[in-house]
């Protein structure tokens, strides 16, 4: 299993920036894509999680209406674009791929397959 992020950075409070992530080496649209971060003295957040085979969506209460979270099946490629970034929404943000469901990496569990993660910075 690979997953390759690519977006992230440093943006104002109020602006927004895209996460891409590309997989391989499963069977994407029979797995739960999504994405956790995880901040300084903070604990694991799931952000949002896609059910590649039906579309189902799961978003936390904090970002739900501001990100939403989309998949390329044919590109083996889920993104996370995040609009309206607030201070609160700094961290590293990890790719994530569970065969089962969302459930793990929403409750902010391990015991799925991420990558190396990719730094968001939202500036007041």
């Amino acid at each position: 299993v690979r997953l390759v992020v690519s977006g992230g950075g440093s943006v104002q409070a109020g602006g927004s920036l895209r996460l891409s992530c590309t997989a391989s080496g499963f069977a994407f649209d029979t797995y739960a894509i999504g994405w956790f971060r995880l901040a300084p003295g903070k604990e694991r957040e799931g952000v949002s999680c896609i059910k590649a085979s039906d579309g189902t969506t799961y978003y936390r209460d904090s970002v739900q209406g501001r990100f939403t979270i989309s998949t390329d099946n044919a590109k083996n490629t889920v993104y996370l674009q995040m609009n309206s970034l607030k201070p609160e929404d700094p961290a590293v943000y990890y790719c994530a791929a569970d065969p089962d469901s969302c459930a793990a990496m929403m409750d902010g569990r391990l015991g799925y397959y991420y990558d190396q993660g990719t730094q968001v910075t939202v500036s007041s």
